[in-house]
This record gives C-alpha cells, sequence and structure tokens, in this order.
C-alpha cells in the first residue's frame, strides 16, 4: 500500500517563539519514504532531533511572526494485516527495558484507576484476546464526536462520557491496557480513510515480542497508516509544541491511497 500526504500549517506569533514540530512520517523497517518533501517560510533556527523512543524526527523552529509549513510525502506501507488475537502477552518481568515505561500511568492514561473496571468486564481473557475485546467494546460504547472532547479530556473522562474523537479512543484503549499488564502507547499517524481528513491517533500494545496497531475508531488499519511518533500519550507527541502564544490561521492534512 502506498499513500499520498499533503500537510499544510499556518501560523502567526505576536513575538520571537521557540516551537517543536513533528509532521513527518517517520523512517521504519515497516514504512518506506518513496519521496518527501518539506517547505517552510523564513525561521531563525532549524534543527532535527530523535523522536521519542527514536521513532521519528522533531524539528525545533524559532520564528519571529508568521511560520507556514508545506510537507508531501508518497510512503509505501510494508506492514502486512495484523491478526493479533492469539498472541500471547509477555509477564512483566521479561519485558525489555524499553518497553517497561508503557505498562506506567500517565498524564491522559490513568491505568491504574481502570484496574477494577478491566478485570470485571474482561477478566476472563487475556493477552490479545483481551486487546481485541477492548478495542471491540470501546469501538461499540463509544460515539465518535467531534468537539465533543478537548486537548485537556483524560481516559478517565472519556470513559464516563463514552464520547470523544480518536485520541480519546486511544487513550482509553491505552489505559486498559496497561491496567491488564499490557504495554500500550500512543500512536501518530496518517491514514488514507480518517474523516474529516487531520492527523490521527492510534494505540499501539506489545504482544508475542513486538509492537502491534489498534485502532478502535475503525477508520484505520495497519496496512495503510504511515506513523509519525509514539509516546506515553498525546502529550508526549503533538503536531506542534509552542512555547509561546500562537495563532492557528491554516490546518490542512490530505491523505489518499496513490
Amino acid at each position: 500500500m502506498t499513500i499520498a500526504v499533503y500537510c499544510e500549517l499556518a501560523y502567526r506569533f505576536a513575538r520571537p517563539t521557540d516551537m517543536l514540530m513533528q509532521i513527518e512520517a517517520a523512517v521504519l523497517p515497516e514504512q518506506r519514504i518513496v519521496s518527501a518533501g518539506l517547505g517552510l517560510s523564513p525561521v531563525e533556527w532549524f534543527a532535527r532531533v530523535p523522536g521519542h523512543d527514536g521513532v521519528g524526527e522533531r524539528i525545533w523552529l524559532r520564528v519571529e511572526r508568521d511560520l507556514i509549513v508545506d510537507y508531501t510525502a508518497e510512503i509505501e506501507v510494508l506492514r502486512p494485516a495484523d491478526f493479533f488475537a492469539d498472541l500471547p502477552e509477555t509477564p512483566p518481568h521479561l519485558l525489555p527495558g524499553d518497553v517497561v515505561d508503557y505498562l506506567m500511568p500517565s498524564r491522559y492514561c490513568q491505568s491504574d484507576l481502570f484496574e477494577p473496571f478491566v478485570e470485571g468486564e474482561f477478566g476472563g481473557l487475556s493477552g490479545g484476546a483481551r486487546i481485541a475485546a477492548i478495542r471491540d467494546w470501546v469501538a461499540s460504547a463509544f460515539t465518535y464526536g467531534l468537539g465533543s472532547t478537548t486537548v485537556h479530556t483524560s481516559a478517565c473522562e472519556s470513559l464516563l462520557a463514552r464520547r470523544g474523537v480518536c485520541r480519546d479512543f486511544a487513550h482509553v484503549v491505552i489505559a486498559m491496557a496497561r491496567a491488564s499488564a499490557i504495554p500500550a502507547r500512543y500512536v501518530s499517524v496518517y491514514a488514507p480513510d480518517v474523516m474529516p481528513s487531520d492527523f490521527h491517533a492510534v494505540a499501539e500494545v506489545f504482544l508475542g515480542g513486538a509492537w502491534h496497531l489498534v485502532d478502535a475508531t475503525g477508520m484505520a488499519g495497519p496496512a495503510d497508516i504511515a506513523k509519525i511518533g509514539v509516546g506515553r500519550d498525546a502529550a508526549d507527541i503533538p503536531f506542534l509544541s509552542t512555547f509561546g502564544d500562537a495563532q492557528l490561521m491554516n490546518l490542512r492534512v490530505e491523505v489518499r491511497r496513490s
């Protein structure tokens, strides 16, 4: 599967401002960047740094007033369809060191508060079967609603409201997986069937010694997802973090099969 991405951002700043941007598809064995281009209006500073866990790259920018960004890419997704329901979980004491952090509660995924719920709802299941059941439960119990949550909404709040956007669906799956002693992380992605077209968020769980993508919204499958970055939750991988006041002037994301 090859997908084409076009992303356009425009911001205005009242004074010189630092920002950290992550919008480029990551270079990974599971996806090949066929072509890519990044256009920027003039900036005072530009420097690339590794993304969280070394997945993708972040870009430090310092901008005086206006920032316009154009990103285009063609990405060949080499990841096959993923059937993880039969995979076993790894006992926590056998987890690789770089995976352990994804067992812990985080800012938006308070997994320690989910333990009674997941044991009551999914207690008879383990490993991939439990993750599949969690995904299906969230998909059926939640309503997808633009504007129904904010950037401050946590997984606990989403569970109570049973509404949200992709960010919230991913946070709830992650919190439930961690409450089941299965490592889970947040993944920022591009995918062609996301409506409305935008940056998309999915969960990724560690089963059978590898990471596996999980999208409870049903809008993206492993074979047509291009990863941008990963983190403990949305706080780790916003597409743009500004260290000063910023006014969003334009945001446009288009993703299609090519």
